[in-house]
């Protein structure tokens, strides 16, 4: 848990071990107190009184420097959790736009908005209110184990056996109750998800006449979290009674000795520092000796904490430790400004098997050898069956993932051998899943180029069709747009993207043309828009309406195999006929179905 801590704080780390030093030293001192009291009791029991008094003024001292230990290690506690939270979130962030945008999935996403609320959080408290507790009873009962030691090393003994019985039974019952709190966990997840799906869902239920009992993935979970919620009690009551228990046998273990020593076998034995262990001495003893067990019972209940705080850290650290996109070490130079070729690439998606495309994921082969060219100033369609990688060509392009085999170049030169920011300004990215910033309409335009004046800003948007968009807005420009855009339709939301492809004005547009779901309006400023990028940029658009497949300069056809079926202008393809003919008659033939009478 420390080194996950180091690894965060990176070049602050001398805030834990200043930290670590204090309340290692406020942890010794605790322990020395505790054991000074059996001096001062052997004192009073001889009638020495004045070495009494020197022992308890000694004892003054050490609790006076105690307690300037504690105030120093709680503000350098308090200290640390502040610089961890802080940094916390910049080291993601600042890792996290290392990272290949293929590592965005939905998955990774939710992963880092929890960790990025609740875990930094989490983590950062744990490091004020867990470390210490922890540290300060493992150092105090050591110290009371040394102490021991000096006066009789019998009893020292049985404790160390003791507090090391104590240590393995704390850690069993921890695990049983991390176990227990990750099986809880895990379900509350999975209940979390369903009432918000069932929620968002209530259209769709109330239209088909489902309630939440007939919503079998709801009640599916809630069972779910019942049974586990069972296990789960289980698992910690049986993690509290193996403490308890373990605290009650180490403690009677203690007495037990101690006994045995001052009546029988030791009483007159020479202890360790040459006196008699009198009734009085083991009495004082055996206080120490349960003033032992204590930090070690304490140890067995933060245990549980601790491991969860550890499952939080690891969560952290798995993240700053995946591997961020690799950057060239001599960076090449742009020959060809707008072209883009692919040169015999194949790939096929990481992750588990059984997600799509879209997701990002599924460790299907996708692509096995695909080659084409787009020249500068052209417009190339991409277009293919569902499932044939076109949106996985794009991706590449953009350099989401590398390829598995060939070669992706933009404007003349590997994506490899180009740093990100490079490759990323040639680029102009117009995908069908648009997000928008919950700030202004203006602000969500201008960040296809900060840099913009006014002017360039309202000329983009008025050839994206957005001016319409304005005039029933109740604020203009200056009308908030929700988070994701929600305050906007999907074929608004659309043009604001294409605002800002316009806006930046890259050599290069990718653009997934995603017409089928618009209303007419906003179908025919898209096709616009892809006219306009086309006059000034090389556009490779996925193709979904027969207008736009038509005026591409190349049509590349992909087959549902990974591989180019067939490039070539429209007429001849059709002349050539094939998979592109046969695809062409049967978007015909939908486009001229009509609704009549007869």
């Amino acid at each position: 848990m420390i080194r996950g801590f180091l690894r965060i704080l990176g070049p602050q780390r001398g805030l834990m071990f200043g930290y670590l030093a204090w309340v290692g030293a406020y942890g010794v001192l605790h322990g020395v107190a505790m054991v000074l009291l059996v001096p001062i009791s052997q004192a009073l029991f001889d009638g020495r009184y004045a070495d009494a008094a020197r022992w308890l003024a000694v004892l003054a001292a050490v609790v006076v420097a105690a307690a300037v230990a504690q105030y120093v290690q709680s503000s350098r506690a308090m200290r640390m959790a502040l610089a961890t939270m802080r940094l916390l979130h910049r080291r993601l962030g600042d890792h996290m736009v290392t990272l290949p945008l293929g590592w965005f999935r939905r998955d990774t996403v939710g992963s880092v908005s929890q960790i990025a609320v609740k875990g930094t959080t989490f983590v950062g408290t744990s490091g004020a209110h867990l470390i210490t507790p922890i540290v300060l009873n493992t150092v105090s009962a050591a110290t009371v184990v040394i102490g021991l030691a000096l006066f009789d090393w019998r009893i020292a003994a049985v404790a160390l056996v003791g507090g090391l019985i104590l240590m393995a039974c704390g850690a069993l019952a921890a695990r049983l109750i991390a176990g227990a709190e990750m099986l809880n966990h895990d379900a509350e997840v999975e209940v979390n998800t369903r009432v918000v799906e069932f929620a968002r869902c209530q259209p769709v239920l109330r239209a088909f006449g489902r309630t939440g009992a007939d919503f079998a993935p709801l009640s599916t979970a809630l069972d779910a979290q019942h049974r586990v919620g069972r296990r789960a009690l289980w698992r910690s009551v049986a993690g509290l009674m193996l403490n308890g228990v373990a605290v009650q046998a180490v403690f009677s273990a203690l007495i037990g000795a101690g006994a045995w020593l001052a009546v029988g076998g030791g009483a007159s034995e020479a202890t360790g520092n040459g006196a008699e262990l009198n009734p009085l001495t083991a009495v004082a003893i055996l206080g120490l000796a349960a003033r032992f067990a204590s930090p070690l019972a304490a140890l067995a209940e933060y245990g549980s904490a601790m491991r969860m705080a550890r499952t939080e850290l690891d969560r952290i650290t798995d993240i700053l430790d995946t591997p961020a996109l690799p950057e060239p070490d001599s960076p090449q130079s742009v020959s060809i400004p707008g072209r883009v070729e692919l040169d015999h690439v194949g790939f096929s998606y990481p992750g588990p098997a059984g997600q799509s495309e879209a997701t990002g994921g599924g460790g299907r082969v996708v692509a096995t050898d695909i080659s084409f060219v787009a020249e500068p100033g052209t417009m190339t369609a991409l277009v293919g069956p569902s499932g044939s990688g076109k949106t996985t060509l794009t991706r590449l392009i953009a350099r989401f993932y590398d390829t598995d085999t060939g070669t992706v170049r933009v404007g003349g030169v590997d994506v490899r051998d180009q740093r990100t920011t490079d490759l990323m300004a040639q680029l102009s990215l117009v995908f069908q899943d648009v997000y928008l910033f919950d700030d202004t309409l203006w602000e969500n335009v201008r960040i296809g180029r900060p840099g913009a004046t006014d002017a360039e800003i309202a000329a983009a948007a008025e050839t994206a069709g957005l001016t319409s968009v304005l005039q029933r807005l109740p604020d203009g420009w200056q009308t908030r747009v929700g988070e994701g855009g929600s305050a906007l339709s999907g074929g608004e939301r659309q043009r604001v993207s294409i605002s800002r492809a316009l806006l930046k004005d890259a050599p290069i547009v990718l653009f997934d043309e995603a017409t089928s779901a618009l209303d007419p309006e906003n179908e025919r400023y898209v096709a616009e828009s892809i006219r306009t990028l086309a006059q000034r940029s090389t556009v490779i658009v996925i193709a979904h309406k027969l207008s736009t497949v038509t005026a591409a300069d190349t049509i590349v056809v992909l087959s549902g195999t990974g591989e180019v079926a067939d490039t070539g202008s429209h007429a001849e393809l059709m002349a050539r006929g094939g998979q592109y003919a046969d695809f062409w008659a049967q978007r015909v033939a939908a486009s001229g179905w009509a609704m009549g009478v007869g």
